[in-house]
Order: C-alpha cells, then structure tokens, then sequence
C-alpha cells in the first residue's frame, strides 16, 4: 500500500487530501503543518512521496524542498510540489512533478502515480 505525506500549513487543504487519498486512493496518509515537522515525520514513516505546499510561513516549500534533498534519509523519496502560483521553472529540478491547487479530490491519487509512473 502507498503512503503519502501532505506538507500544507492549510487544514482544509490537508482534510480534502486526506479523505482523497486514504478513500479514493486506498492509501495511507500523513499530514503535518509545516516544512520542519514533515521532515521530522518523513524520516520516521518513510512515505512513498512527499507532496508540499509552495507557499507556507516559517519555511516555504522550495526550502523544503532543498532541505528534503539534502537529508541523507529524506533524498530519495519522491518529492510534488503543490500550488495555486505560478512555479519559478528554476525551481521545478526539485521536485518530481507539480500538482495545481485547487486539486481534483476524485483524481489526487491518479494524479500522483501518473507523475511517478506508477502503476494503479
């Protein structure tokens, strides 16, 4: 089974993905608010792919994201930015895909492993 780890300062935004990925998507799911606890929680569960929010407080996800990469525990999981802006392209390299907000509930899951190349 797949486990998915959502990185979003936005509870909304975590509730909807939860329920898509653990109902839709038959996944697992975790959730943490911000850039440094998903880091602390990605190290601990080992997710299949880290989804994280582009714009948050503290620490925004292209920060996140460079942190993630440099982390000897953290650099080979998977990585998709998620975001209602405009990405900067030079950032785009640490990321393994984009998923816009607002996201289609019914279709995160496909979504996901149609940027990873997995199989349903």
């Amino acid at each position: 089974m797949r486990h998915v780890l959502l990185i979003d300062d936005e509870p909304d935004i975590r509730a909807v993905a939860r329920m898509s990925i653990e109902l839709v998507a038959g996944w697992q799911f975790s959730e943490a608010s911000s850039a440094l606890a998903g880091l602390d929680l990605a190290r601990s569960v080992k997710p299949d792919v880290v989804l994280v929010d582009v714009m948050m407080p503290g620490m925004d996800g292209i920060t996140a994201a460079h942190e993630f990469r440099a982390d000897a525990e953290c650099s080979s999981i998977p990585l998709i930015f998620m975001t209602a802006s405009t990405m900067d392209e030079s950032s785009r390299w640490l990321a393994d895909g984009v998923i816009r907000k607002p996201f289609d509930p019914m279709t995160l899951g496909d979504d996901i492993a149609r940027l990873l190349g997995w199989t349903t």
